[in-house]
């Protein structure tokens, strides 16, 4: 009977299930910078993004559209006039401020309304997500005037970001993939089969060498590199890390290393030039 009741909480338990959500911080520090959900309507349902930039900033070089990990659904709503989303925890949620200056911008994007339930890997392939992801980012740019977008993914969110990239090549000018999920999970395929002939962004590859994740090793990360001939940006140290393999305050959510990562990322977001691997 033991046994049972085992396998079936553990099949109970969806891989990655944890991968980028913890505990919120008792204090949210990128709140201390302006911060707004805008939100496009589509067809019986909305599409919404969390939008960060300097005080006084008005206008846009560079937009950073964020797809954070599992399970990509931040429920974006406003309560008592403040933004509330889940999801803070993660890598790139938790760190958007280390992005800003004043001329770039920061655009966190929520799973579709009607996807809440299950967002599934299958329906971020579908032109229908390309097309939300579209709406929302031409919302944010219209009441921000953005120059150019480039977009940024960690864990499963690097499926998000690929494929609104693919679909969207007229927006995505440059394309960021962190903490990269290479592997087949119970959520869908994830890179293990895309075509990269069909991104005509640029692209960077961002992964720390102590990645402790089965799903998103440093060795894919490595391998994948040389598949697409696209650089790698290897980080190295941070903590202290807590939380099992997949979680976001690991090597695999860069704890200790967020500021310097998105930072690196940021000089090559603005230069072209890929910085030097990360040694902290």
């Amino acid at each position: 009977m033991y046994f049972i009741v085992l396998v079936a909480v553990v099949l109970a338990c969806p891989v990655l299930g944890h991968a980028q959500e913890m505990p919120r911080p008792a204090t949210d520090l990128n709140l201390a910078h302006p911060t707004a959900v805008v939100t496009a309507n589509r067809d019986r349902y909305t599409i919404a993004g969390l939008v960060t930039h300097k005080e006084g900033a008005s206008s846009f070089k560079h937009g950073i559209a964020i797809f954070p990990g599992y399970p990509g659904i931040m429920r974006l709503r406003e309560e008592g006039g403040r933004p509330a989303f889940d999801l803070r925890g993660n890598f790139l949620v938790r760190s958007r401020r280390h992005w800003l200056d004043e001329e770039t911008l920061v655009v966190v994007l929520d799973a579709p309304s009607d996807q809440w339930t299950n967002f599934r890997q299958i329906f971020r392939e579908d032109p229908r997500y390309g097309a939300d992801v579209a709406a929302l980012l031409a919302e944010v740019g219209r009441r921000y005037r953005v120059e150019d977008w480039t977009f940024v993914g960690t864990s499963e969110g690097s499926v998000s970001a690929f494929h609104a990239a693919r679909m969207n090549p007229q927006l995505a000018r440059r394309t960021i993939l962190t903490a990269s999920l290479f592997l087949p999970s119970r959520n869908g395929p994830g890179l293990s089969s895309v075509a990269w002939a069909e991104l005509s962004s640029e692209l960077l590859w961002v992964h720390h060498e102590d990645d402790p994740c089965t799903f998103t090793s440093y060795r894919d990360a490595a391998r994948f590199s040389r598949r697409t001939g696209k650089p790698l940006l290897t980080v190295r140290g941070g903590g202290p890390w807590r939380g099992a393999a997949c979680e976001a305050f690991t090597a695999h959510g860069f704890a200790g290393a967020e500021r310097e990562t998105v930072q690196a990322m940021r000089t090559w977001v603005k230069t072209g030039v890929v910085p030097a691997d990360l040694r902290l």
